[in-house]
């Protein structure tokens, strides 16, 4: 039997084909036999273009339905799908391109006129156009193709997709995500949140990263039920249609941003039986108030790029504010000292795990990925956590300089590098503060030669260069940045140093 993640979701699809997969805002729908030709006819397209086997797709286009069946379309050919954010900016983009060197990349017209216009070594010879609405040349010679194909056969072993998550360096790593790996996290998900027959879901993720994508569509695949699907999220549209489904997923931004309306009361709740939260730390407080607001305990849920959902709270048990529950089916969990021996119960170590869903490795990039395992196959994942007395996981803080804002990942030496070159710019350093909408966000010190650097200039800098959500919700500047014995930065200082005034301009907002 064929491991193609695919083939895998078949085996889950409804009797009855007919049956709605996506249930657009606009009410139209796409069934599960509709699934079946159009990934069909990608995948035929895939191959008349010479795409084979492990030949990556690179994709940076909005949500759409289309944008789902290009995904499932590179599975059923075998092809390795890679989604892009699509806030990155040109030399973001030229990167990625570099390094994962695909046979084809779609992306908005825009986008395609600038790269064919371009000189650069690393532009795919094939580009095709999809707009936000599913139209353009990628859809047009998808329609041409024949809508039977026989899915390729391919091992646990063989990739699937790569994500893209920058690294401590600056330079973004690609994680490589293994057909089976992606198939073992789904069940387990599946399984964890006890998903049934009767279960929609309510889609408003982006479906370029791990939780849009991967959590949520292909939990919803290997249920062969449906869900409504909203090219974003709107607080409105999103609690107009609670009472349609009974699972929502969101990142914290959506569940504060859900409060601020006071039309999210109990009565809307009525029919969710969910609602999970991931991809960045949900404050205590937002906890706490929805819980108060709906009577829903959210369910909260820890995981990352290179191994998809690692643990989460159990629908059945009492949750608890900052607690991220019990590791999923499949996943071998410990916390280590700095010695590499296990620590005791309450705490802190740091946090690695092993199992099904984990990532085969960087892409080309072997040296990082024997860095980031021990030697007995354990994957360092860069977090500080606890064992609670009740075998729940609490996180307490992250032993890397990441920190996520919005749901993405941000990594500061990326943002450092840039306001480092910039004339008149001696050092800086960058840290994420709490934040009541993002999660977190970024704060930039800069120490100058001269104390009147302009802000604004900084700012349009980074907004050149890097995705807006990278860039720093502030900008101040120091005498100097507080360093160790070793000539560390101690950025736990300056948490510390500008947590009042962080406040205080939160405030005034």
């Amino acid at each position: 039997m064929s491991s193609n993640l695919y083939a895998v979701f078949q085996q889950h699809f409804p009797k009855d084909l007919s049956n709605p997969f996506i249930i657009e805002s606009s009410g139209a729908a796409l069934s599960y036999a509709d699934v079946e030709s159009r990934s069909a006819q990608v995948a035929n397209l895939l191959q008349s273009l010479g795409i084979r086997p492990g030949d990556r797709v690179a994709a940076q286009i909005e949500k759409s339905v289309a944008a789902l069946i290009l995904y499932l379309g590179c599975l059923r050919a075998g092809a390795v799908y890679l989604p892009l954010n699509t806030a990155y900016t040109d030399e973001e983009l030229l990167y990625f391109l570099t390094d994962a060197k695909p046979a084809l990349f779609v992306c908005d017209a825009t986008r395609e006129k600038k790269l064919s216009a371009s000189t650069h070594k690393c532009v795919p010879s094939n580009c095709l156009n999809l707009d936000e609405h599913g139209e353009g040349s990628f859809a047009q010679h998808a329609l041409a193709h024949d809508t039977r194909f026989e899915t390729v056969a391919l091992e646990p072993a063989d990739p699937a997709a790569i994500l893209y998550s920058s690294g401590t360096t600056g330079k973004p790593k690609g994680a490589t995500l293994s057909h089976g790996a992606l198939a073992a996290n789904a069940a387990a998900l599946h399984s964890a949140w006890q998903f049934s027959p009767d279960d929609v879901l309510l889609h408003a993720l982006p479906i370029f990263h791990t939780h849009g994508l991967f959590v949520a569509t292909n939990t919803v695949l290997m249920n062969g039920t449906s869900m409504i699907f909203h090219a974003g999220f709107d607080c409105d549209a999103v609690i107009a249609d609670l009472p349609n489904a009974t699972v929502f997923m969101g990142v914290p931004t959506y569940y504060t941003r859900l409060l601020t309306s006071a039309a999210l009361t109990q009565d809307a709740c009525t029919s969710i039986r969910l609602f999970i939260s991931g991809s960045a730390p949900l404050l205590d407080e937002t906890f706490s108030a929805f819980t108060a607001r709906t009577g829903h305990t959210i369910v909260e849920r820890y995981g990352m790029t290179e191994a998809g959902i690692i643990t989460s709270a159990n629908p059945d048990k009492p949750r608890r504010a900052g607690t991220v529950g019990w590791p999923l089916d499949g996943v071998t969990l410990r916390i280590m000292n700095d010695d590499e021996e296990p620590v005791g119960e309450s705490e802190t170590g740091g946090l690695q795990i092993k199992g099904s869903s984990l990532f085969s490795g960087y892409w080309n990039n072997p040296e990082k990925t024997a860095e980031e395992f021990t030697s007995d196959g354990f994957f360092r994942t860069g977090d500080i956590a606890r064992h609670d007395p009740d075998g729940q996981i609490t996180l307490v803080g992250r032993a890397k300089d990441m920190y996520i804002s919005g749901g993405f990942n941000v990594f500061p030496k990326e943002i450092e590098q840039i306001v480092d070159a910039i004339e008149g710019v001696e050092e800086c350093a960058v840290v994420g503060l709490p934040h009541p909408d993002f999660g977190e966000a970024g704060l930039a010190i800069i120490v100058a030669e001269n104390r009147m650097l302009d802000e604004a200039a900084i700012r349009l800098t980074l907004k050149e260069t890097l995705a807006n959500y990278k860039v720093p919700k502030r900008i101040v500047q120091a005498d100097s940045l507080p360093r160790n014995a070793m000539g560390k930065v101690q950025k736990n200082l300056l948490r510390e140093t500008y947590g009042d005034e962080w406040r205080e301009w939160l405030q005034e907002q």
